[in-house]
């Protein structure tokens, strides 16, 4: 059985959706993950984009340990150069460059001949070998382009030194039939391809970016380029958790599979959603909030007698937990610890006697409490900003003919202050109060609202995005109370506008 390479473009490819950026930390706290679910390579990011990009491919590489850690440059000098100086110290690396192939980008974006852009091409590739052993090329909008010309561009780079030549659908405009025989076509025409690994890179553009890169498998491909939850540019790429669960659970088709860990799955997708602030939808394959809910009467029965009739995937072995945790206010600390180890998490004393704090006041409120509830707890308590800013108290008054009234207490460097605003609701009336305390002038660029687990005691998770003198944070809060949960949000946030200001 054949073992498909992952290569993971999270960091890179999907935090080019709109509003995902990550900063340094964040993109080390992914990476990690990614490591723990067993990815065989990061790209870490765009080492010339940004100085950003730049400290975050050098800090993974320094503190990330066993997947090769990449960065992506184009066919120039400059970006060639730049990845090597963020690469260099790690002992694990890859150099990815790139170069379209396609005659509508050379003529209208690059503006250079075919001639040129072979001859750049096979340049860079020579250059970037000299820093690097393991150097990836990927001929852009390859799709598009020429066969024979991408055929020719291709043997040339692997000639250069090329060990992967990866075949990106830039703009997700293939289907499944015409991108596998195109891979195919490659392997017939290309007469020194056995010494490189054949890499895929994927976008939905048209909803197949997962099919295209089963496909591609299908006709020799090793690699496959993807991301958690399929986010990236436009409509995303290739969702890995979809990729990764076609080829485990058909290996009767593929005769392949990945060196992922399944279990780590749910919990890498639900930490890049509170990062990036892009939720799953619910009926999202893999790890959609629905993708091992039942409600049919047919389907329920089915399920009782036997699990398979109408589940392909057992939920366990993506890490989804599908059963209440009985846990309620009555429960000890060792109890809660021993559920903590269950669920993956290892907390220090600190972290856990925080935690646990919050925990028995949830449980104080609401009758049932459920996994989701304890992470929840675990990313608003452990991954939060360090508190410049701390709730201390807050009141609402409100109704239909009263106009909306917070009264807020937050703890500061200054000691308690309290202020009292009104607003057009409870929530804008709150964030009045804390912009007064905190002397803030920061823009609310989006507020988002769900609840974590069913019922009217439900957990409520807030995700808030300020924006001040152009740099740009997230702020996560949870609460039974969703007006609280609001004020959490806004005061992490604040903290991580502090915390940055700190920085420079």
């Amino acid at each position: 059985m054949r073992i498909i390479k992952i290569f993971d473009t999270t960091l890179r490819d999907g935090e080019q959706s709109p509003g995902a950026s990550m900063n340094v930390q964040e993109k080390l706290t992914v990476a990690k993950q990614l490591a723990r679910l067993g990815v065989d390579i990061i790209e870490a990011g765009f080492a010339y984009s940004s100085p950003g990009d730049f400290e975050a491919i050098r800090t993974i590489g320094a503190e990330v340990e066993g997947p090769i850690i990449c960065s992506l440059a184009r066919a120039k000098e400059e970006d060639i150069k730049s990845a090597w100086q963020a690469l260099k110290d790690t002992p694990k690396r890859r150099i990815h460059t790139f170069h379209s192939t396609s005659d509508i980008h050379l003529k209208h974006q690059f503006c250079v001949s075919r001639e040129e852009a072979l001859k750049r091409s096979i340049e860079m590739m020579k250059l970037a070998k000299s820093f690097v052993d393991d150097v990836e090329f990927s001929p852009m909008d390859a799709t598009r382009s020429d066969i024979n010309y991408l055929c020719e561009v291709i043997e040339a780079v692997i000639d250069a030194g090329a060990s992967t030549v990866n075949i990106p659908d830039t703009v997700g405009y293939s289907i499944p039939v015409e991108f596998g025989a195109l891979i195919k076509s490659m392997r017939e025409k290309i007469k020194n391809i056995d010494k490189a690994v054949i890499s895929v890179h994927c976008h939905n553009d048209l909803g197949l970016a997962t099919s295209n890169s089963l496909a591609a498998v299908l006709n020799g491909a090793g690699q496959i380029e993807c991301t958690i939850n399929g986010i990236g540019e436009r409509a995303g790429n290739c969702s890995m958790e979809e990729v990764v669960m076609a080829l485990r659970t058909r290996r009767d088709i593929f005769d392949a599979d990945t060196n992922i860990n399944t279990e780590e799955i749910m919990r890498t997708s639900r930490l890049v959603t509170k990062i990036t602030g892009i939720y799953v939808q619910p009926n999202k394959a893999i790890v959609g909030a629905n993708a091992f809910a039942h409600e049919s009467g047919i389907h329920q029965d089915g399920l009782l007698k036997e699990k398979s009739t109408y589940e392909i995937i057992k939920p366990e072995s993506v890490g989804f937990h599908s059963t209440k945790l009985i846990l309620g206010k009555h429960s000890g600390r060792h109890a809660f610890k021993s559920r903590l180890k269950e669920l993956g998490y290892e907390l220090s004393d600190e972290e856990l006697n925080s935690v646990f704090e919050k925990f028995k006041r949830l449980a104080d409120q609401k009758k049932d409490i459920f996994d989701e509830d304890i992470e929840a707890l675990i990313s608003e308590d452990v991954t939060k900003a360090p508190e410049v800013y701390s709730l201390v108290d807050l009141s609402i008054v409100s109704g239909i003919n009263q106009k909306p009234t917070a009264t807020v207490k937050i703890k500061t460097g200054d000691g308690i202050i309290d202020r009292m605003e009104q607003g057009d609701g409870p929530v804008d009336a709150t964030y009045k109060a804390i912009s007064a305390i905190t002397d803030t002038k920061s823009k609310l660029l989006k507020f988002e609202i769900k609840a974590i687990t069913g019922g009217t005691d439900a957990l409520g998770e807030v995700m808030v995005s300020l924006e001040e003198n152009g740099r740009a944070v997230r702020g996560h809060g949870a609460d039974t109370d969703i007006i609280v949960a609001a004020a959490k949000a806004y005061i992490n946030a604040l903290n991580k506008l502090a915390a940055r200001k700190k920085q420079i």
